[in-house]
């Protein structure tokens, strides 16, 4: 069995606490099947994502020529490190959530 030990205060959303109990509850197969099936849906857009990523640096890796103004590089760079910045939050939270998911011992 494994519990999800999610601290709110840790991701922060406090106020996720007002109004909630802190009684375990088992996940029912129908609560759990739609969780995994939005876990999956947001896979899927990372797979689109790497492959858009995958197709721009090909096309700057190529031969091509690529014309642009400075402000438009700017801009660019800007969105990479925005995305950047975005992917290092978003890795940060699903190791905190995997580390909050622990498998606790059988009841005897």
């Amino acid at each position: 069995m494994y519990e999800i030990i999610a601290n709110p205060q840790e991701y922060q959303i406090d106020h996720l606490i007002n109004g909630t109990d802190n009684a375990n509850i088992e996940l029912t197969r129908e609560e759990r099947d739609k969780w995994a099936k939005q876990i999956v849906q947001f896979s899927d857009r990372l797979s689109g994502f790497a492959l858009k990523a995958d197709m721009f640096s090909s096309l700057l890796a190529s031969e091509e020529q690529i014309a642009a103004t400075p402000a438009s590089l700017k801009t660019l760079k800007i969105q990479l490190f925005m995305i950047n910045d975005a992917l290092n939050s978003a890795l940060g939270i699903a190791d905190m959530m995997e580390s909050d998911m622990i498998k606790t011992p059988q009841d005897a």
